[in-house]
């Protein structure tokens, strides 16, 4: 009788311990090789199966990027129950719904955030145990009405030769909770199949291609999105598989990020535009110019402004998009040159290839329909949504049955996402159909806006949204906050955006009727795209005044 080979996140692991077991696992002063690394996470599994952790229970971790974390991403799931990876950036009362709304049954908890946690313990009613992870020896544990136990003391008491189960592909490995601008977070689930599919086609993806940024056997890698941001867009089992260096970031700190940067030898990353901006705007950034020249960037979460990607290859910093969401897992697209641009020139590639959102994945298959789900002509100009399907994406939100119907109609995936796709096959995203101006019946990019103005020498931060105009239904309002020390006027931006219209970027009713200049930084969400929210509710009838 065959042996129905199940594709469970265990596996990910098999060759790295064989071929590059003494490869490091860096966070701080912790330092240890990927054998040990397995040893810690037999313990854990075993010792959170003696805490009462079963198959199917939900267990909640609330960390910044640690060892500790990275151990969960494994153990938990590998154990048959399931990583709900909490979004710590949330409001506090999201949190407490989304750890509700989960009936989550166990919570690993850094302890600097013991006293949230003791505050929603009240309504968490499902938990049944509590750990507490600290990079300090001792720590005062909370008192509450269930059993507490401390991370460490956890792992030295359990087996290092557990064994773990073998599970059905179809088992569910992970949840986690948009974290999208309107209503509460909706809940999103993964199976180890999906998650192993995932890390397969993106490892290909990053590696086998001709582009500036791929990821090779030798290269140093420290993730820049949080672990608990859709899987960190997969890096965790991606490096896992690959069985390279990993270094941890903890909390993201730009100094002593570029101070990891140079020690650790750190040579590729991911991460969302705000944080390439926060480590690029430090002072000191020139003093670590020889170890930025080997850095490899991976840019997602929002668009890549031209402006930052060349702020970065100044500095030898190579930059390419990728894109996905919190639905897909994530990635869908990777920004990796075809045939016939792999040899030009840097900055011409940014243009033709690394800047735009990018091809498919392999295994995923990608649409851009208009809104009766004809495909858009391949022209680069014609907009429409991207749909998708993939063997990785969520099949449903949690709890959420019309949500659910609204995101799979038609059998796609619908992403919200305004696109072009050109005759190559990139796709440029343009703008979220949320957040696109409806003109006159005619669609403006507020994206595209936002990055002409971010070019502009004074700005450092720019949104555009659509304010209500009596007589256009909506028109652009742009909110732009200077570099701190520079002056810039609305008329001034204005005369930049027109070099644009006469270049034929832009066409000249797309110019914002109105730039607010603000003294305060823009508002984000806990992904660090910007948060229009709050702009359309000060700015959506600016118009009106007039």
């Amino acid at each position: 009788m065959s042996y129905e080979y199940q594709l469970t996140l265990d596996k990910l692991l098999t060759q790295t311990l064989h071929r590059a077991s003494d490869r490091e696992i860096v966070y701080g002063k912790t330092r240890y090789t990927w054998s040990k690394f397995y040893e810690r996470v037999r313990r854990l599994a075993s010792a959170l199966e003696s805490f009462g952790v079963k198959k199917g229970s939900k267990v909640a971790v609330i960390d910044y990027d640690t060892n500790k974390y990275f151990e969960a991403y494994y153990a938990i799931p590998m154990m048959g129950a399931i990583l709900h990876t909490v979004n710590i950036r949330l409001p506090q009362d999201q949190i407490a719904y989304t750890m509700m709304h989960a009936e989550d049954d166990f919570v690993l908890v850094r302890d600097e955030f013991l006293p949230a946690a003791t505050k929603l313990a009240p309504f968490l009613k499902s938990v049944k145990g509590v750990v507490v992870m600290s990079d300090s020896d001792s720590f005062s544990k909370p008192s509450l009405p269930i059993p507490v136990e401390n991370y460490e003391e956890l792992v030295s008491s359990g087996s290092s030769s557990y064994e773990f189960p073998e599970l059905n592909e179809n088992t569910i490995a992970t949840l986690f909770y948009t974290s999208g601008t309107t209503g509460m977070p909706k809940g999103v689930w993964f199976t180890h199949r999906q998650l192993v599919l995932h890390t397969l086609s993106t490892l290909v993806s990053f590696s086998l291609s001709a582009s500036p940024v791929r990821l090779e056997y030798n290269d140093v890698t420290m993730p820049l999105v949080p672990f608990f941001h859709v899987h960190c867009w997969g890096i965790p089992y991606t490096v896992g598989l690959s069985g390279g260096k990993i270094v941890l970031a903890g909390k993201y700190e730009p100094a002593k990020i570029l101070e990891t940067i140079k020690s650790e030898g750190v040579t590729f990353s991911n991460m969302v535009p705000t944080v390439l901006m926060m480590v690029l705007n430090h002072p000191r950034v020139e003093e670590y110019r020889e170890s930025l020249s080997k850095w490899k960037v991976v840019i997602g979460g929002a668009a890549l402004p031209k402006a930052l990607a060349l702020k970065a290859h100044a500095l030898g910093i190579r930059v390419m998009s990728g894109y996905g969401l919190s639905e897909t897992a994530p990635v869908l697209t990777i920004a990796t040159p075809i045939e016939k641009y792999a040899n030009l020139p840097y900055e011409e590639l940014l243009d033709k290839v690394l800047l735009k959102t990018g091809l498919p994945v392999p295994l995923v298959k990608l649409r851009v329909v208009d809104d009766k789900m004809n495909d858009v002509p391949r022209d680069g100009k014609t907009v429409g949504e991207i749909v998708v399907r993939a063997p990785w994406l969520t099949k449903e939100y949690y709890k959420d049955p019309e949500g659910t119907r609204k995101l799979w109609e038609g059998g796609w995936l619908h992403t919200g996402d305004v696109a072009v796709i050109d005759q190559d096959g990139y796709i440029t995203i343009v703008d979220r159909l949320k957040d696109v101006v409806k003109s006159g019946g005619e669609w403006i990019s507020t994206l595209i806006l936002e990055d002409l103005l971010m070019r502009h020498p004074a700005v450092l931060e720019a949104a555009v949204i659509g304010a209500h105009h009596k007589h256009w239904g909506e028109r652009p309002v742009a909110v732009v906050y200077p570099k701190p020390g520079s002056s810039v006027t609305e008329e001034e931006l204005k005369a930049h955006l027109m070099k644009f219209v006469e270049q034929g970027v832009i066409a000249k009713f797309w110019v914002p009727d109105r730039i607010v200049l603000t003294n305060e930084q823009l508002p984000r969400t806990s992904t660090g795209k910007f948060d229009k929210k709050p702009l359309r509710e000060k700015y959506s009838k600016i118009l009106d005044e007039q």
